[in-house]
């Protein structure tokens, strides 16, 4: 997956500042990499098993699958942008 060139404005244009932009962005990728993580403890909960010290840690094909599958999705950096170019990604501030 290769990085592709990101306009600052673009970003500006969905928020008050880029910094602003950028602060939102970070929230919501952790948001995304926590939710995948679950996600990937869950499918491979089924594949875990007590190893005694004297075996071979053996591969599982399907395992192996899950893995890669996981791999290959988007970045959660990436998917956040995309969510905020979009306007899929609402934001607010606390009120005092």
């Amino acid at each position: 997956m290769t990085l592709q060139p990101l306009e600052l404005k673009e970003l500006d244009k969905h928020t008050t500042n880029i910094y602003e932009a950028i602060v939102i962005l970070s929230k919501r990728a952790r948001q995304i990499n926590e939710e995948m993580k679950i996600r990937l403890n869950q499918e491979l909960e089924m594949f875990t098993s007590r190893i005694d010290t004297d075996e071979e840690i053996e591969t599982n094909p399907e395992q192996m699958q899950i893995s890669i599958a996981f791999e290959k999705m988007p970045k959660p950096t990436q998917q956040a942008v995309e969510d905020l170019l979009n306007n899929r990604l609402r934001h607010e501030y606390k009120e005092e």
